[in-house]
């Protein structure tokens, strides 16, 4: 890989000042089709970067060629805003991926990765010149400049969004992206501070999550702790000199905790063992210190060892030799040989009590398995030849892809919360009734584990039973827990599962689901309320001309007549507005609503009883659609509907309650009883002999304890119901006084 020396030998050519995918400067677009090659292959920095391609054949080599001249050629008239040419970025990127061993079409993307966005260069051209494959990395690599956003944060979601869905189609998106953002964070010292505070928070929020998914432990922590070097550059180098400070008092105590390693691996009969010193990062100390509220010299695991044996049994045995050497912590042994983490991470993990009584770390693994700690997915391309090859990784790794794809509905806004959700996993491991383990990241529940499993399980699950004893659905799964998902055939999502699930799988399948359920039932509603309104008008639904039906889908942008159903349940468009245009008839597309809609309370969520006044079957009632909702059911008396009535009675919509609605609601109730023995089981048998259901109760007493007052919230079947309830209730002597309960009085 060229270093910043010989980048910086490149020729200057230009006079445009183009900032990196970073920036938000363009570059003026040369014109790449005439002009001769304008690769500089004198320049130590071009010499050292082909010389690093020795592990491909010579056919790749001259493609690569072909590109980095194309490269030179489109950035010739460009130049970093540090003054440099454009070129030493793409240069940079491209010896990056060749370290990584990757193949001609990863590395000529690499190095034409801004050419789509800086130099007016078109995807048909590269794929004619090169390879559609090529151009379909470069493309997935360029932001959506061509779009206009509302804010810099949905133009950074679908930016996003584009980069993931492009990754889980070919991966070598993503380790280019990762490529260049390294050396971007490297190369920032012309960059004005806030726009490098922006970039450096937003690496450490989502590109250096998305390395340590990938497995690219030494990317994930150099982007970490240049980050936090860009983000806090005092604190940075106050820690820093602390633990250089650190290094040279204990120089002579590490070593001899290394030799004591050593020494005891060998009497363990284990040989060709090696053994490093292993510092924490500046970013992991600092996050350690701010998350425990420590100063430096409270933190005692400033230092750890790493053991590299020749295979798996030595690692245990290793462990074992060093458990007699040094006392180990309990609790503090981990296995992710047996278990490996989601990125591929495998190794053995201790906490030992040193000499000195301080905590030491030690990990314990074979070669291949520090391969694929350090370099990930990218060990694929770096060790191929290898027996195993990374297949266990690369199947994590594809299910991780596979489900971003699963993830891609709604907006880009909530995809970017869903993956930023997945990017921070620490593992849970539990186990299926048949022995299988699903890692879950911590906090999960019993439906992020359905989820996982499958998406049908998820949607019909309605109870978990953990290690052989029923618990709720939001209780959290722990290590080594065994769950058993129990399902329905007619279940279905609870919006409030949105309130505690932890992956972003299932929160996308919940919302799905709930967002398709609502369209289905405010197309409902719509097609009713729209039906009612041409009928009022003297038309049949069924007479409206098609051609009509086809100008008004043409015109509203819709795509079928069930969209604009959708459109007017959820009151996006007016019933009235939408019957005048069918029939062609402005004058009367104010016209207010008539006629009375029959409703039966079970609607789903296209209809939706106030809660401010909780209406029950017999209460006089209207609605109102309200945009994104549905229809909103109200008593007539409601008080917080008193002035939108009386301002804007054209929003109301005159609604009855069919005979037999079919189901229990809601009502609330207050008593008023004297304090007795044996007078709330009284209650709750008056209420259960009623046919009533108690949902909730609460009591509150009066200074003396003479009376208390009991808060109920029932489930009757119509307004006559309660009245039952209610009479059977006063039969009780004790009982004081009763009374409904709505938000605005009794």
């Amino acid at each position: 890989m060229p270093d910043e020396a010989s980048l910086s030998t490149l020729r200057p050519a230009a006079t445009v000042a183009v900032a990196s995918d970073d920036d938000t400067d363009d570059a003026e677009p040369a014109d790449c089709s005439s002009a001769p090659p304008a690769a500089f292959p004198d320049d130590p920095a071009c010499r050292n970067f082909i010389a690093c391609l020795d592990y491909l054949n010579e056919n790749d080599i001259e493609r690569i060629r072909m590109a980095l001249d194309y490269a030179c050629h489109a950035h010739l008239d460009q130049t970093r805003l540090s003054g440099e040419p454009y070129i030493t970025h793409p240069l940079a990127v491209a010896s990056v991926i060749a370290g990584w061993r990757m193949d001609a079409d990863a590395i000529c993307a690499a190095l034409l990765h801004d050419v789509l966005e800086d130099t007016g260069a078109a995807k048909a051209e590269l794929a004619e010149r090169f390879n559609p494959t090529i151009a379909d990395l470069v493309d997935g690599l360029s932001k959506l400049d061509k779009i206009e956003f509302s804010s810099y944060r949905e133009a950074q979601a679908e930016n996003f969004r584009k980069m993931m869905l492009a990754m889980a189609r070919d991966l070598r998106v993503v380790l280019i992206k990762l490529a260049d953002r390294h050396h971007n964070l490297h190369t920032m010292s012309a960059i004005r501070a806030d726009k490098r505070q922006r970039i450096a928070l937003e690496t450490l929020e989502i590109y250096a999550p998305i390395a340590n998914r990938l497995g690219l432990n030494k990317m994930f922590r150099d982007l970490q702790d240049t980050s936090f070097r860009l983000l806090h550059p005092l604190r940075a180098r106050v820690l820093a000199r602390a633990v250089a400070v650190f290094q040279g008092d204990n120089k002579e105590l590490i070593s001899r905790i290394q030799n004591s390693i050593r020494q005891k691996i060998a009497e363990a009969g284990i040989h060709g063992a090696q053994v490093f010193g292993r510092e924490k990062s500046l970013y992991s100390l600092y996050s350690k210190m701010a998350h425990k509220h420590r100063r430096f010299a409270h933190i005692q695991d400033i230092y750890g060892f790493r053991v590299i044996l020749p295979d798996i049994s030595a690692c245990y045995l290793a462990l074992g030799a060093l458990h007699a050497l040094y006392k180990p912590v309990p609790g503090k042994v981990k296995d992710y040989i047996a278990l490996p983490k989601a990125n591929g991470y495998q190794s053995l993990h201790t906490t030992l009590i040193g000499p000195t009584g301080a905590p030491l770390e030690i990990q314990i693994r074979t070669g291949e398995m520090h391969h694929v700690a350090r370099e990930g997915v990218a060990a694929h391309w770096l060790y191929k030849d290898t027996e195993h090859s990374g297949a266990d990784l690369h199947i994590r790794t594809h299910k991780w892809l596979h489900s971003l794809l699963e993830m891609q509905g709604g907006d880009s806004s909530e995809f970017f919360e869903n993956v930023k959700i997945d990017l921070f996993p620490d593992e849970v491991y539990v186990f299926t009734p048949k022995g299988h383990i699903i890692n879950l990241p911590q906090g999960a529940t019993s439906v992020d584990l359905a989820y996982a499993i499958h998406t049908d399980v998820g949607n019909r699950c309605i109870a978990a039973r953990i290690n052989h004893e029923s618990a709720p659905l939001r209780a959290e799964l722990k290590n080594g827990d065994r769950v058993e998902i129990i399902t329905a055939v007619h279940a279905h999502p609870n919006p409030v599962w949105l309130s505690y699930v932890k992956t972003g799988r299932a929160r996308s399948r919940i919302r799905h689901f709930l967002r398709t359920v609502q369209n289905e039932e405010s197309a409902a509603l719509g097609e009713r309320l729209l039906n009612q309104e041409l009928i009022h008008r003297g038309v049949s639904p069924e007479k409206v001309p098609a051609a009509a039906w086809e100008h008004l889908i043409k015109a509203g942008g819709n795509h079928s007549a069930k969209e604009v159903f959708t459109d007017i349940g959820l009151g996006r468009r007016l019933a009235e507005i939408v019957a005048s245009r069918l029939l062609a008839d402005d004058t009367v597309a104010a016209a207010p609503h008539t006629g009375t809609l029959i409703i039966r309370g079970v609607e789903g969520m296209a209809v939706q009883l106030a809660k401010c006044c909780q209406p029950i079957p017999g209460d006089p009632v209207i609605g109102s659609i309200k945009k994104g909702q549905g229809l909103i059911i109200h008593t007539h008396d409601c008080a917080a509907i008193r002035k939108s009535r009386s301002h804007e009675p054209n929003k109301w919509i005159d609604v009855e309650w069919e005979p037999d609605p079919g189901r229990l609601f809601d009502v609330r109730i207050n008593l008023e009883i004297e304090n007795a023995r044996g007078t709330l089981a009284q209650v709750a048998a008056a209420i259960s002999q009623s046919g009533s259901n108690i949902e909730s109760v609460t009591m509150e007493g009066d200074a003396e304890k003479r009376r208390s007052h009991l808060n109920f919230i029932l489930q009757v079947g119509s307004r006559v119901h309660l009245a039952q309830v209610m009479k059977n209730l006063r039969r009780i002597p004790q009982v004081v006084r009763i009374h409904r309960v709505t938000a605005h009085g009794e």
